[in-house]
């Protein structure tokens, strides 16, 4: 399909697409697909009020009833997928599959958020006081402004959204500027939700199209109650201390230098497939793929040499072919920082095998690469230190506390994982002194999630839950209730004061 197909299906005409400003590169070949309007810091406090004046109606509708709009919205996504799948192919340059499954993950958040919308629940509470009564109750916050990366450009904005809406918020939506057609095309879907639902009040959800002024604007703002960020780590260290600094709240899903622990009693042809995927699925662009394998000395010898012929056989091109699994890095300066990656790893000992270039005839403008595994002698600087692309770096070890050690001493504390038939193995990894990480898996890999589970992660990654579990609490706040229903005004802690 080509490019223009892609951009039709998703509604964009040529009016769309042509007379802004912001350029727009597909990185499957590096040509540009759109010149975006964008908007300035006069829109953005425009939007805010717009989007204060919203609040004002939307948390008075119940909250079942907002789920209905979120149910809409699912709707609406199952019969967009094929075309906002693609579209997200196109602008961000992951494997239509993947692209696919970013999708189902919009879908499958509207459908766990609909659930929600009738489990809001408190708690109640014994009081110490007789004739007293003591509740817990949840209701929105605020506007909720929402800033994505490249890499998930409309799942990670569905995991806010469903559960912003439902718990009786409304968002705006900053994407990166180097996939705003996928917001646009969302923010259409949302509008035809919108339409079918009938009554809800006008900018529920604004896109906001430009740079990082742009955002640094919308952080600024007190009359934005919570912002979820995702990126990086010196994005988020910004964006949390500016939130901080006016009491705002914040989200913070920033990065992962994600790692696997393979045992020697571990089930290897498992672990392999395991491997590969997590490192190389989105062309090592996930927050969760997996950077360091840390293998068992009883059988490095014989995982390894069935790792590089997996690693070789891979076929990298086109994402939008069929049977192509690794597509291109998002842009030049990923490929820079990955050659980069690999030079430093080199002169700290490191044994290199991949990485190359590939296709620089056939896509010039454009970043294809080889995934690189990386023997490492130990768990260096550059180790340490995430790089957004393809690079697998390897280490042995002999004890699981020494595995754990190294899995634990990075700086950041997104995903992990272990592959073992061994239960202690399995349960130490899982227990207090074990992953220091918001996810831990057992004979699964690092990479992706559900949506049943609160996402998100420990120390650099910044310590903020998006998605399933209890992740809606903090798109609301906790009011505390104490009701007398007595004639009488005890006091708390038994204080007597008479007057």
């Amino acid at each position: 399909m080509k490019f223009e197909q892609i951009l039709a299906a998703s509604g964009f005409s040529d009016q769309d697409l042509t007379g802004g400003s912001l350029d727009v590169h597909t990185p499957i070949d590096g040509s540009k697909i759109a010149a975006l309007q964008t908007h300035t810091a006069d829109d953005v406090h425009d939007a805010i009020e717009a989007s204060k004046a919203a609040f004002a109606t939307w948390r008075k509708v119940p909250a079942p009833r907002r789920g209905e709009l979120v149910r809409l919205l699912g709707e609406e996504l199952r019969n967009e997928k094929e075309n906002l799948g693609r579209l997200v192919t196109l602008e961000c340059g992951k494997i239509v599959q993947e692209g696919l499954g970013e999708v189902q993950e919009m879908i499958d958040i509207c459908d766990f958020a609909v659930g929600l919308s009738r489990q809001l629940y408190g708690l109640t509470i014994a009081s110490e006081r007789p004739g007293h009564a003591m509740r817990e109750t949840w209701h929105p916050m605020g506007v909720c402004g929402v800033i994505s990366a490249f890499n998930f450009p409309v799942a990670v904005w569905s995991w806010n959204t469903a559960l912003a809406l439902v718990c009786g918020n409304p968002v705006i939506w900053k994407p990166s500027e180097k996939t705003p057609l996928t917001a646009l095309a969302c923010k259409r879907i949302f509008e035809r939700a919108v339409a079918r639902f009938g009554d809800a009040p006008d900018n529920l959800l604004q896109v906001l199209i430009g740079e990082r002024a742009v955002g640094e604007t919308l952080v600024a703002s007190r009359d934005v109650a919570i912002v979820s960020a995702t990126g990086s780590t010196r994005m988020g260290n910004a964006v949390g201390i500016k939130v901080a600094e006016r009491f705002g709240r914040s989200i913070l899903e920033l990065g992962g230098n994600n790692a696997m622990i393979v045992s020697d009693s571990a089930d290897l042809e498992m672990a392999v497939r395991a491997i590969v995927f997590s490192a190389v699925g989105t062309a090592g662009q996930r927050c969760t793929s997996l950077r360091r394998l840390i293998a068992h000395e009883a059988i490095y010898d014989v995982l390894m040499p069935r790792l590089r012929e997996a690693y070789a056989n891979l076929p990298v091109g086109n994402p939008l072919d069929d049977g192509v699994l690794i597509g291109p890095l998002i842009d030049a300066q990923s490929g820079a920082a990955m050659g980069a990656a690999l030079d430093q790893a080199k002169s700290a000992g490191g044994t290199v095998h991949g990485g190359e270039l590939r296709l620089t005839e056939q896509y010039p403008d454009a970043v294809y690469a080889n995934p690189a595994i990386v023997e490492m002698p130990g768990q260096s600087d550059i180790v340490k230190h995430e790089t957004f692309a393809p690079i697998l770096y390897v280490m042995k070890y002999k004890s699981l506390n020494e595995a754990i050690h190294l899995q634990n001493d990075v700086p950041q504390g997104l995903s992990s994982c272990i592959f073992t038939t061994d239960i202690r193995e399995a349960e130490e990894f899982l227990s207090d002194v074990g992953s220091d990480c918001g996810i831990a898996n057992v004979n699964i890999g690092p990479s992706g999630a559900e949506i049943g589970g609160a996402f998100g992660g420990e120390k650099e990654t910044g310590g903020g839950r998006e998605s399933g579990s209890d992740a809606w609490k903090a798109y609301m706040r906790r009011q505390t209730n104490t009701v007398n229903y007595s004639r009488e005004l005890p006091l708390a802690q038994g204080i007597k004061f008479e007057i």
